[in-house]
């Protein structure tokens, strides 16, 4: 350790099933000074399947910044400590990222106990395109900033990652329907637990299964980026009401050349840069 300073060890949990537990996380619990826990009364439970005795004490969402000092001075001090959320990764989508960022600012050595987590564990058995994706965790309770979220997806070619509690599914299913039309989608529940389930399905056929089926358990919807393809029919139906004149004109408009502003063209319409010349020659002015 450097300066003897701790270090702190953010422990993967199991999400669901207890054999997911690494060794090397036992073995980490089992030597920290402290284990900082989202919540004790549910890690206790864990803690003592495994056998672990350690120090417990409480991290969480409304305690986080003063209770993050406090695990600061206790790292700049030499002690080690193991942070664990109520199960899987700590600092996805939980305060453990406002902890990791502290003990940065301080110099205080992170590293990272790997194991479960739900969101990759849900896009690897989706069906759905794994090489590029984005995650969104909870979408925004605050209505504006919700709105604003759903906007973005809109445009969003990534395969999109999304936790959501079974009380409020329905109406983000619903919300997530209008504001990005048909996609498909994959609905994982209760993830590596016995009733484990993934509904490949689209949001439309989704909405109408849970108006009629009350949802239980918790849930990772992976939703469809938008298709490249309707960007491009998009962008090239946006200048059908322009003539090839105009639209050439828009480019160099920009400060690109004549030759430059012709593919630009060329390429939004779908067309060969020789259409656009032949189009150029044949409109009133075309060629200067």
């Amino acid at each position: 350790m450097t300066n003897n300073r701790g270090t702190l060890y953010l422990c993967a949990t199991p999400i669901g099933n207890l054999e997911d537990m690494t060794f090397r996380a036992v073995r980490v619990l089992k030597e920290a000074d402290l284990i900082a826990a989202e919540d004790t009364r549910n890690s206790i439970r864990l803690l003592n399947h495994f056998d672990i005795h350690t120090p417990m004490t409480s991290y969480h969402e409304y305690n986080r910044i003063e209770k993050g000092h406090h695990l600061v001075s206790l790292l700049l001090e030499g002690k080690n400590i193991a942070l664990i959320t109520d199960a899987g990764t700590p600092g996805i989508s939980d305060p453990g990222e406002d902890l990791v960022r502290m003990c940065r600012d301080a110099g205080i050595q992170v590293t990272s106990v790997p194991g479960a987590c739900a969101c990759v564990t849900a896009l690897t058995i989706s069906g759905l395109p794994t090489r590029r994706f984005c995650f969104e965790a909870f979408l925004p309770a605050d209505k504006k900033d919700r709105r604003r979220v759903l906007q973005e997806l809109q445009e969003e070619t990534r395969t999109t990652i999304i936790y959501e509690a079974p009380h409020r599914l329905k109406k983000t299913l619903q919300e997530l329907l209008e504001a990005l039309g048909n996609r498909k989608l994959s609905i994982c529940r209760e993830l590596t637990k016995k009733f484990e389930t993934v509904m490949e399905t689209t949001l439309e056929e989704a909405v109408r299964f849970y108006g009629e089926q009350d949802p239980r358990g918790e849930y990772v919807l992976v939703l469809e980026g938008r298709s490249p393809a309707s960007i491009d029919e998009e962008e090239r139906s946006r200048f059908e009401d322009m003539s090839v004149q105009e639209h050439v004109e828009l480019y160099e408009s920009q400060g690109l050349d004549r030759k430059e502003a012709m593919k630009r063209a060329a390429k939004d319409r779908g067309v060969s840069k020789r259409d656009i010349y032949r189009s150029l020659l044949e409109e009133d002015g075309g060629m200067r």
